[in-house]
């Protein structure tokens, strides 16, 4: 009796070891792959945000939109974005007026305008269209250098203000 109950506590070990190295799959540890579909090709940097006082905020790994065309489309064709991803859109100067617009979303996001100095200077919490809505009426106005876009709610989730710093290399 005490055997077959060292062999069961045994293999419960092993399987529970081997089922938390292969993960869960559910993007909540980074192991979902990003980016995917229609952005499989794009260049990706990993972009942190720092505190005024250098301290780490989070990370994601973004794919980058610096042209016209990828600006444009911005995520409209993804599905999701996993909790580690997002996308950097880089203009080659600092815009006065930019205004960025949820068009043919299925899923929320938050939307950070960043200046040339790399700093944060507006932050919008955007959620998805409603029902039999496009996205064009969702409209988010800012100015900068740099807009970073990430999983909705991330910047609450991470502690991100207005004033904090992003880390990235291009």
């Amino acid at each position: 009796m005490r055997r077959r109950r060292l062999l069961g506590l045994t293999a419960a070990a092993t399987l529970g070891a081997a089922a938390g190295c292969l993960g869960t799959g559910d993007g909540g540890g980074g192991d979902t792959a990003w980016p995917t579909g229609t952005y499989a090709d794009y260049e990706t940097t990993t972009v942190t945000v720092e505190s005024p006082e250098g301290d780490s905020r989070g990370s994601v790994t973004a794919a980058i939109a610096d042209t016209g065309d990828k600006r444009i489309l911005g995520l409209s064709d993804a599905e999701s974005l996993p909790e580690d991803g997002g996308m950097l859109f880089v203009y080659d100067a600092p815009r006065d007026s930019l205004t960025y617009v949820m068009r043919r979303m299925s899923f929320g996001i938050d939307i950070v305008y960043v200046d040339g100095d790399r700093t944060i200077t507006r932050i919008h919490n955007a959620p998805e269209p409603g029902p039999n809505e496009d996205g064009e009426a969702q409209r988010y106005p800012g100015s900068g250098q740099y807009v970073l876009e990430l999983p909705y709610e991330w910047t609450d989730r991470h502690g991100v203000e207005v004033g904090d710093s992003l880390v990235f290399e291009l």
